[in-house]
């Protein structure tokens, strides 16, 4: 049996030696006393990137998520619906890379939003995701619709 000559000076619940109990990050105490709380984060530098969304946030990058989706399916429809008219000016070779790449683009955007603001206000977040639905609209399918020109 191999034991600290230390342990035999120590009794269940005896404190000394051990740190406070403190509260995990995130987690915030309230009401008497609620200052001398310590947290997991204090002495060391806070970062912003583990901070959860907001419940308004979470819901607006899902909504504007889907807006990107939808306008994922209309640059699908709209592109396809413009070959036909296209043909006498483009080649296969010019008209499929740019297809793809007009498809890609709401997902492209939404990726590139979403990691190059992490670590800043959600609101920054979000006003790159609208600026993307207001840049990234399907012209081709908003002009010509589902049954094209």
């Amino acid at each position: 049996m191999n034991s600290d000559p230390e342990d035999a000076l120590r009794w269940e619940g005896d404190e000394s030696g051990a740190s406070a109990p403190s509260l995990p990050t995130g987690w915030t105490a309230v009401g008497k006393g609620a200052d001398e709380v310590p947290t997991e984060h204090d002495g060391a530098s806070s970062d912003d990137r583990d901070r959860p969304l907001g419940n308004g946030a979470l819901l607006s990058v899902g909504i504007i998520g889907g807006v990107f989706l939808l306008y994922t399916v209309g640059w699908v429809i709209g592109a396809m619906n413009l070959r036909p008219s296209a043909r006498f000016l483009v080649s296969d070779e010019m008209y499929l890379p740019w297809f793809w790449i007009s498809v890609a683009a709401p997902a492209l955007w939404f990726l590139a939003a979403w990691v190059l603001t992490r670590g800043r206000a959600p609101w920054q977040r979000i006003l790159w995701l609208v600026a993307g639905v207001v840049l990234l609209v399907p012209w081709p399918f908003v002009m010509t619709g589902v049954m094209g020109a």
